[in-house]
């Protein structure tokens, strides 16, 4: 993943620790390239469902999921395009759904 890359001062590449934390997380097992989906409500099903299935988080599936979305989006920064981060944000309110944590309104 070359967006994930970076270089030592002795040239030698090596992946960004939010690169990592998102491919090895042990909070969550996600679906390869969950991430880049342009549908909001499968990035959320996928999420919940490794939040549930995980026995190794640390706290509530929804905190969990939401967590990891909440990471990538921030870590992606200004790497990530207007269409794809407003999918992302999207997702996140599919997962208040799934989770039953929508704000009254």
């Amino acid at each position: 993943m070359k967006k994930a890359e970076s270089k030592k001062q002795d040239g030698t590449k090596t992946k960004k620790w939010s690169a990592k934390v998102t491919e090895e997380s042990d909070a969550l097992d996600l679906k390869a390239h969950v991430f880049e989906s342009t549908d909001p409500k499968k990035i959320a099903a996928s999420l919940k469902k490794s939040a549930e299935e995980s026995d190794r988080r640390k706290s509530s599936p929804y905190r969990s999921a939401m967590s990891m979305l909440t990471f990538y989006i921030n870590r992606a920064g200004k790497n990530l395009d207007n269409e794809q981060k407003e999918v992302l944000e999207d997702a996140k309110k599919e997962l208040r759904k799934l989770f039953g944590k929508e704000p009254n309104t």
